[in-house]
């Protein structure tokens, strides 16, 4: 990679910003986006991977201590595993040009370019200690995201060199993800230039989302966590992740907003006091309760909201609602799309 080449990469993203500009989407109207109904699917086309550099040659050994103070050194990545709760890692090490290193994923990593790895976490989000050392990896990168735990040190004993990255996921960490996943690879100065490209791609989907949301009388949205099977429903508030990204399409956490902080058990009391006009929620948690008539049948409180009586419901894919990284952009404007009824 040249030294010329982000700020081309920069020089170019002005370029297509000025040239979207020319046919931008007119702003929409609070009367507008409010008068909206029924429930919409936020469908993101997930971009090819685009790797920063080809044939990458990670700079090993390389000695890093990861967000659990432990000191790792990584001797090789010839056989990488990287396995979070939303695919974030795995991707970042694609955009690393290491993905042919890459010998497994998790369930959450989906994206066409990884989908022919074999599945190391056969039953939900739980990691399977045969199956991951079946493949013999000689690097795991990962967070407290998956479990158990047991797993992992298993797997520090069986001598496979474990970092572990920041497990927290918001719009404003997504530089400190990617360069720690760099730094486990001995790609640090790769991994800066994917963070600054992601960045500025952030930066115009930003653009792109002012341009059409209303100027003020912003959309106020709850983040519903639901699992119908086991009567699991949670609220998503401040520091949730869910909160950055309900900011970064130009509307309100209502969550946040009555107090909630993190994950907390949805009330009855907390929604109807939130007055959401749409509920986010992912698109495997609205099928396990049956669908916007399920839910609203099962959270009967939702009927005295903006969102239930107008059956405001939007559903985004588990796998990229809350997928912090690379993809984020195209999160960004797909949410921002079905949220304000246009095509971005």
């Amino acid at each position: 990679m040249t030294a010329l080449a982000t700020p081309l990469r920069a020089l170019l993203a002005v370029g297509l910003m000025a040239l979207a500009g020319c046919a931008q989407t007119p702003a929409r109207t609070a009367e507008e986006v409010h008068g909206l109904d029924g429930p919409v699917t936020a469908s993101v086309e997930t971009a090819a991977v685009d790797p920063v550099e080809q044939n990458p040659q990670p700079q090993l050994p390389t000695t890093v201590v990861d967000v659990q103070g432990t000191s790792v050194t990584v001797d090789e990545a010839s056989r990488i595993l990287a396995l979070d709760l939303y695919g974030t890692t795995s991707r970042i090490v694609f955009e690393l040009g290491l993905g042919d290193r890459v010998v497994g994923r998790d369930t959450s990593s989906t994206f066409p370019e990884i989908a022919d790895r074999p599945l190391v976490t056969p039953v939900g989000h739980e990691l399977n200690a045969e199956a991951i050392l079946q493949l013999a990896p000689t690097l795991i990168i990962t967070d407290t995201s998956l479990g158990p735990w047991a797993v992992i040190e298993q797997l520090r004993d069986a001598g496979v060199s474990v970092v572990v990255v920041d497990a927290h996921r918001t719009m404003e960490n997504i530089d400190d993800i990617t360069t720690q996943v760099g730094a486990a690879v001995g790609m640090p100065g790769p991994a800066e230039e994917l963070a600054e490209r992601t960045r500025t791609q952030i930066d115009e989907a930003t653009a792109r989302i002012d341009a059409i949301a209303p100027d003020g009388d912003r959309l106020r949205i709850a983040f519903l966590y639901l699992r119908g099977q086991s009567g699991t429903y949670y609220l998503f508030g401040d520091g949730s992740g869910a909160d950055s990204l309900i900011e970064a399409v130009g509307a309100i956490d209502v969550a946040s907003e009555v107090g909630v902080t993190g994950m907390k058990p949805m009330t009855d009391e907390a929604l109807v006091a939130a007055q959401p006009d749409v509920v986010l929620v992912m698109t495997s948690g609205l099928e396990s309760v049956g669908g916007v008539d399920g839910l609203l049948k099962q959270l009967p409180a939702l009927a005295e909201t903006p969102a239930g009586d107008n059956r405001r419901i939007v559903d985004m894919a588990d796998s990229q609602v809350l997928t912090f990284g690379s993809a984020t952009p195209q999160v960004m404007l797909a949410l921002a799309g079905a949220l304000y009824g246009v095509d971005l």
